[in-house]
């Protein structure tokens, strides 16, 4: 019960306070009749009350109005060039700073909202909203590093901007940036790939055992036990112990070619006798 007459206090101070010009008040007078808080859900009193940003979300979305883009956009510009610190009590949550009407700004000169399309003003009103922390802004400046979009695209940016979304919570930028790292880490092993399969065939023997490894469990290249069979006979052939072992192990488990014991108890030995000489020296 404490807490639904702390409401209904709030609300009334903040009726009081609306009425008499306070802007801050009647900007939260709006997001409590939006979520009928201390009072009853309202949404044309949480229009008529709402701020810049609010009234552009209502306008956008057709709450207690009719809908309209283009009032919606007007709006949106004018919270995010106010500099009003509650300019972003929008309808969807309350606080300070206008960074939630600038990324709204953003958003309509991305998407042709209201106004012409225009990638580039899109970008400089999310860096705008980012700067000032707002994390659905940091999420769509990190779309256009990403993508080239009003800038040169620049994936390690998109990645701090998507990591500063996600670290807000974010729930888009999170599931970029788990795709992200995917693609990062498929990236690297790629490379890893390349540079064992280019020591390889320059007959080095021990990037002829990790070539075999690569294609055994996939790293950087599709999964292939056949391969990694071959390259594990080239590296064995050569003197490698490490080659010798994992052939050795393709022979006992039937990895790329048909199961043969004799042979794996062959190469576990030849292996064994590298190791040995090796620990003598």
């Amino acid at each position: 019960m404490g807490n639904i007459y702390s409401n209904e206090n709030k609300f009334l101070q903040n009726l009081k306070l609306a009425e008499g010009g306070n802007i801050e008040k009647s900007n939260s007078l709006g997001y409590c009749y939006f979520n009928g808080i201390g009072t009853t859900k309202d949404e044309e009193k949480a229009f008529r009350w709402g701020g810049q940003n609010s009234l552009g979300y209502c306008y956008f979305n057709g709450i207690g109005t009719t809908k309209d883009k283009e009032k919606a956009f007007r709006w949106f510009l004018k919270s995010a060039e106010s500099g009003n610190s509650y300019g972003q009590n929008s309808l969807e949550k309350s606080g300070g700073g206008d960074n939630d009407g600038q990324n709204n700004l953003g958003n309509c000169y991305f998407n042709g909202i209201g106004t012409t399309k225009d990638g580039e003003k899109a970008f400089q009103w999310f860096l705008k909203s980012s700067e000032g922390g707002d994390s659905d802004g940091q999420n769509n400046l990190g779309n256009c590093y990403f993508n080239g979009i009003g800038t040169t695209k620049d994936e390690e940016k998109a990645f701090q901007w998507y990591l500063k979304s996600a670290e807000g919570g974010n729930c888009h930028a999170q599931t970029l940036l788990e795709n992200y790292n995917k693609i990062k880490k498929t990236k690297d092993e790629e490379k890893i790939f390349l540079r064992y399969l280019k020591s390889a065939e320059e007959g080095n023997t021990d990037g002829q055992n990790k070539l075999g490894y690569c294609y055994l469990l996939g790293i950087g290249t599709i999964k292939d036990d056949v391969k990694a069979f071959r390259w594990y006979i080239k590296s064995a052939e050569g003197g490698n112990s490490g080659g010798q072992y994992c052939l050795a192990n393709c022979y006992l488990y039937g990895i790329g070619t048909t199961e043969d014991e004799k042979k794996a108890i062959r190469w576990y030995l030849k292996s064994s006798q590298k190791e040995i000489k090796l620990n003598k020296i």
